[in-house]
Order: structure tokens, then sequence, then C-alpha cells
């Protein structure tokens, strides 16, 4: 029974857990607080929409809607209106990065750059709108996080050391935000799979990896993905221009390069 004098501010939340292979990847789930009914309903439907967004955008299978747009057998109009809303998003991103982000590749359309991060934030606010205190969703490395895991208890993400397996380069706090998401782009993980947009080839740049860190992981992970193809100069300089946004950039040479105000986040 709980002690009726207790502060409850310092009643430990309630927490469910649950990992999701999806999407090519593995999704985990950290959720803390609300009305645990609700909560786990929220849950399955937003399992269920990582997996319905698998159907609708995977360019591996011919049926996908984004397969079938592609080869013109279907319009935007038959489309689910998700289709239309991506492509929204990445025309936005290329227009922000000034081309350095493209849903293009190989001469077909391919939104895979932006759909992980926009499916992984979309499936972290289900579960914000159900009543969960604190969320936190990985997508295959990228996490959007939201509210807290506890009282007076923010969120913390490990940013892996592409040159030491295994170690830390730094830890991002979520304190003071509500929203923060954080993406890594690089070599590291899957080799020398980020294209530069200007030759159709893999970018060759100066960094090893780009993470940057913002409100929400649509924007964060296609941030991270331009600016590892313009390299550490270029990619530093556009970072510090947007708003909202800080990043943390390594080089091949073991230089670590931050935009401003990522000081503010590190923790």
């Amino acid at each position: 029974m709980a002690d009726p004098g207790a502060d409850p501010a310092a009643v430990p939340l309630s927490q469910l857990r649950h990992a999701e292979e999806v999407m090519g990847t593995v999704f985990s789930f950290d959720i803390r607080g609300g009305e645990p009914t609700a909560v786990k309903a929220a849950l399955e439907e937003a399992v269920a929409g990582l997996h319905t967004v698998d159907e609708v955008f995977s360019t591996y299978r011919e049926n996908s809607q984004i397969s079938r747009l592609d080869r013109g057998e279907v319009t935007i109009e038959e489309c689910d209106p998700e289709v239309a809303e991506v492509l929204e998003l990445c025309a936005e991103a290329e227009r922000l990065s000034e081309g350095w982000f493209s849903a293009t590749y190989e001469g077909r359309f391919d939104p895979t750059g932006l759909v992980k991060g926009w499916a992984t934030e979309r499936a972290a606010l289900r579960l914000v709108e159900a009543g969960a205190v604190g969320v936190s969703v990985n997508g295959g490395g990228d996490v959007q996080l939201c509210g807290v895991p506890g009282p007076d208890r923010p969120w913390r993400v490990g940013v892996a050391d592409p040159l030491r397996p295994g170690g830390l380069a730094a830890v991002v706090t979520a304190a003071r935000a509500d929203r923060l998401a954080v993406a890594t782009s690089g070599t590291a993980e899957r080799g020398a799979h980020i294209v530069d947009p200007r030759t159709g080839k893999s970018a060759v740049t100066d960094l090893v990896s780009v993470t940057v860190v913002g409100p929400r992981l649509t924007w964060a992970d296609c941030w991270a993905t331009a600016a590892f193809a313009m390299g550490s100069r270029e990619g530093l300089a556009w970072l510090e221009s947007l708003p909202d946004t800080e990043a943390l950039l390594i080089t091949a040479g073991d230089e670590v390069r931050c935009t401003g105000g990522l000081a503010a986040r590190l923790g």
C-alpha cells in the first residue's frame, strides 16, 4: 500500500518495454507512466503502424505503394495519405539542405533516408497521446525522447565512438527538453552507405560520424545524413545555421567538432 504521506513526485513511474523487428532493424520502446491499459493499446497501435510503414514505403517490396508509385502504376492520390506527407517532407529536407539530402537513388524515388526517423518519431508521439509520461523509442540507433523516465530524471543517450568500438564519444541529456531526438550517420556500423547526391556514389569525406540533436527525429536523421555527405567544414557551418539543432562531428583523424550550443546538451 502506498504511503499517503509520500511525495507523489518521488513515486517511481510504471515501466513497459518492447522490442520489435521491422523495417530491417530493431525498434526498442521504453515507456514510463500512464494508464497501463491505454498505454499498452497505444504500443500495439504504434508497432502495427511501423509494420504498415514498412509495407507502404519499402523499396524492397515490389508491391509496396512506393515501388508501384515509382513504376507509375498508381498516383499519389491513390496511395495512403502518409505517402503525400512523406513526399512533402522529403522535398522540404532537400530544399533546406540545398540538395545534400536527396530522396532519389540510382534514378528511383527512395524516401527511406527520411522514413525511419519519421516513423520512429510518430510511434513515440502516439504513446505520448495515450498518456505516457516518458517515452524513448530507438529505431535502429536513432532515438526519439519525450517527457521524463522518472521524477527528477532526464533521458540520457550514449553516442557511440566510431573509432573505439564499445566506447562512447559523448552522452546527450534531454534535461529541460520536453522532446529531444538523437540521430547518427556514419560508416562505423554499415560501412560507406551514405550517397553523395552530386555523384550518385558513396560520399567521400573526412568524417566517420555525425550526430545531430534536435526536437524531432524526422529532421535530425535527415540532417545527420546531409551533413556527413558535406564533410566536416561545410557540414558544421550548415548545422550551425539551423534552429534548435546541435551536432557532434568526428573525423577520420579523430578530431571532434561541435556546434556552439552542444555543451548544454551533454551530461
